[in-house]
């Protein structure tokens, strides 16, 4: 036995250092991370050197079209203003567990998670789905169509400051909060929320409140913007992004905060930020002792990507000669991080999603707790062993890093007819690029980065 401690003990001394990888939060592995990151990084640099060579010019044309308004029938929103009624009700009334109520499950899973990251490839469904217009045609017809036109117009001053900071309101709740998966609470926040916004539509009209006044109708479009799937035929992902008018300051600093958020939610899990903020990760605190850090680490997370890529631009800008006015190429070039924003959302969330989901099975299978057997799963029980194997790990690993280079690739291809677009000659449009495209090739490793790193669950 003295023989065995002593060679175990040897060969545990012996033993090169490792670098660890937590996949989906879970199942740590031994993984060439360094090298995943090296290669995705060179991958979206490799990605810019060949847009350069490009000829100049609109493209872009070929790829996408201005379509008019298309009138959907108000009976889909009419449904979706029922379900949410219902869900508030079930949030107030039933399971007090997170895990075994429809409300949270609904919310931060199948409409935060999933219908979100089905706007890239379908378009704006929030268009057709929300709850809002439904209710206001019926009030309209009510009314004897007072409410057309709206009471009173949208100022232009306006426009994407209310979204900024109910976007801002959101993140907080969403990553900062103690409670955001309470039932309860969460239902008081969706019915205010609800009420707030219908109100808002009805007083300005649901086409400029839900265009440019809520944060999730201005988000969701934007993202539905960049999908390949259109009524005029299929166009290259992103192309939409390049027919959309440049965004004024505050709608700049919307698109830059929704970004912002998902990369801080990572971080704020990460070995590194918690050392940071003096929390050992092994005893971690939980959300309510942290309120303060992470506040602070959200804030300053936006505020450093803000400050970060209108830098780039700047420089390209002053570079390049100054071309036009400064504001408006901003404003436009911040559309190239919608790509960036959406695979950011597929991987963050992608490990969590798939094991919420088998929890909004077993919720819908008895939704208020009643010992019901509606779907034939009360059998059942939720399982994350797939996350828990080296191969689970491994295939999980591979989806999430490779959405994130791939959407930092058509960034790129957004930005260079972005800037093609602005009739400059090739040096000029190279100056241009050329700062963003460094600033794309750091957030690409950053990205990679989060995945690779240690995290607590």
């Amino acid at each position: 036995m003295g023989r065995i401690a002593a060679t175990l003990l040897l060969l545990m001394l012996s033993c090169a250092s490792a670098q660890a990888h937590s996949a989906a939060r879970g199942f740590v592995m031994l993984l060439p991370t360094g090298y995943v990151i090296l290669g995705g990084t060179l991958a979206v640099f490799a990605s810019f050197a060949v847009a350069s060579l490009l000829n100049a010019g609109p493209s872009h044309r070929y790829l996408g079209k201005h379509l008019p308004p298309e009138r959907w029938p108000v009976f889909p929103s009419l449904i979706s203003a029922v379900l949410l009624a219902l869900l508030i009700w079930i949030g107030l009334l039933g399971p007090h567990d997170p895990a075994e109520n429809l409300l949270p499950l609904t919310i931060w899973t199948l409409w935060w998670v999933v219908l979100v990251l089905l706007h890239p490839i379908f378009g704006n469904l929030w268009a057709k789905l929300n709850p809002f217009c439904g209710v206001h045609a019926l009030l309209n017809r009510v009314l004897g169509g007072r409410l057309e036109p709206p009471p009173l117009r949208m100022p232009d001053g306006l426009a994407y400051w209310p979204a900024l900071l109910m976007f801002a309101a959101f993140a907080w709740f969403q990553l900062v909060d103690a409670g955001p998966q309470d039932p309860p609470r969460l239902a008081f926040i969706v019915a205010l929320y609800a009420a707030a916004t219908l109100l808002a539509v009805v007083i300005c009209g649901p086409s400029a409140w839900l265009g440019k006044g809520d944060p999730f109708g201005v988000f969701l479009a934007q993202l539905g913007a960049a999908a390949p799937l259109t009524r005029a035929g299929m166009r290259l992902p992103g192309a939409g992004l390049l027919l959309l008018a440049p965004l004024p300051i505050a709608g700049t600093l919307f698109v830059l905060l929704t970004l912002s958020s998902i990369s801080f939610d990572g971080f704020a899990n990460t070995f590194v930020w918690l050392a940071a903020i003096g929390v050992n990760p092994l005893d971690y605190p939980g959300r309510t002792a942290l309120i303060a850090a992470n506040t602070r680490g959200l804030v300053a997370s936006f505020l450093a990507l803000s400050v970060l890529f209108i830098a780039a631009v700047t420089c390209g800008w002053l570079w390049a000669g100054r071309p036009g006015r400064l504001l408006p190429l901003v404003g436009r070039f911040v559309f190239s991080l919608i790509p960036i924003s959406i695979v950011y959302h597929f991987a963050h969330y992608l490990g969590d999603t798939l094991l919420t989901l088998q929890y909004l099975a077993l919720a819908l299978n008895d939704p208020l707790g009643s010992g019901a057997d509606f779907l034939g799963l009360a059998h059942v029980h939720v399982t994350a062993s797939f996350q828990n194997t080296a191969s689970g790990a491994f295939v999980l690993f591979t989806a999430q890093t490779s959405a994130i280079i791939l959407g930092h690739l058509v960034a790129v291809f957004v930005a260079h007819e972005m800037a093609t677009d602005t009739g400059l000659c090739r040096l000029e449009i190279l100056r241009l690029e050329i700062p963003l495209a460094c600033f794309m090739v750091l957030y690409t490793a950053f990205g990679l980065w989060l995945l690779a790193t240690p995290a607590i669950s």
